[in-house]
């Protein structure tokens, strides 16, 4: 379905990024992980594609850094010639009430998931224009819709992307590049595994169908987004909650 495609995934080496990028890989794209920190487990993302016959590269890159980012894909340019598919899913918290919440934990939560969305956009966005195509999927969050205790930095950094996921839609639709966001709810990953008992209790109790999501249900919608099946479809927002949203 995708056999020939370049995709960039930004935070591939574990979690929700690890996910599509193996979903991206199963379907016969290249895929370029980027990572920050963690080599080694991108190496092993990495091993696990090839041996599930695909193929792809690892690239350290801080996304929050301008420079580092443009240069990022400046390679992937000069490698591949072409960048078909940008999966904006690098992210961290630094979670507190915000009356304890120091500034900066605001800009260290601002500077990598809403600029480091924002830098990647923009210098894909350039070589996507030239295409006449793209494909940009933006990972969001349900926090960034309904807001969350605790979380006002990373709520605003995902009600942001939200906000940038639109416009860009706008900026870019006339050339047939689609831009759209996903916004996860509750997914079993190392970062969730963090929260108390009572929170996750809390939390299921919020979810209808009464269990919580996998990497995998996200990835699935990104790979939908990212095919020609959805062709027709940007500057939405697809909830992958349970239906805590609704």
């Amino acid at each position: 379905m995708l056999n020939g495609k370049i995709a960039l995934v930004t935070g591939a080496s574990r979690g929700i990024g690890r996910s599509i990028a193996q979903a991206l890989a199963r379907q016969g794209a290249y895929v370029v992980l980027n990572y920050h920190g963690g080599e080694e487990r991108a190496q092993k993302v990495l091993e696990e594609i090839r041996e599930a016959g695909g193929q792809g590269e690892i690239y350290r890159c801080d996304v929050s850094s301008e420079e580092q980012t443009k240069e990022m894909i400046g390679q992937i340019l000069t490698r591949h010639g072409r960048l078909d598919i940008l999966v904006n899913n690098a992210g961290i918290t630094r979670d507190n009430l915000i009356l304890r919440m120091k500034a900066e934990d605001l800009d260290a939560v601002l500077d990598t998931n809403l600029k480091g969305t924002f830098y990647c956009m923009k210098y894909a966005a350039k070589q996507m224009l030239r295409q006449r195509s793209g494909r940009v999927i933006n990972i969001s969050s349900i926090v960034g819709i309904h807001g969350n205790a605790g979380q006002v930095n990373y709520s605003a950094s995902k009600a942001g992307i939200i906000g940038m996921t639109k416009s860009l839609a706008k900026e870019l639709g006339s050339r047939g590049i689609t831009v759209n966001a996903v916004a996860p709810g509750f997914i079993e990953t190392e970062m969730t595994e963090e929260l108390s008992p009572d929170i996750r209790e809390r939390m299921l109790g919020a979810i209808p169908l009464g269990h919580f999501g996998r990497a995998e249900d996200v990835a699935e919608t990104v790979l939908f987004l990212a095919s020609d099946q959805a062709a027709y479809i940007t500057g939405q927002v697809i909830g992958v909650d349970g239906g805590m949203g609704a």
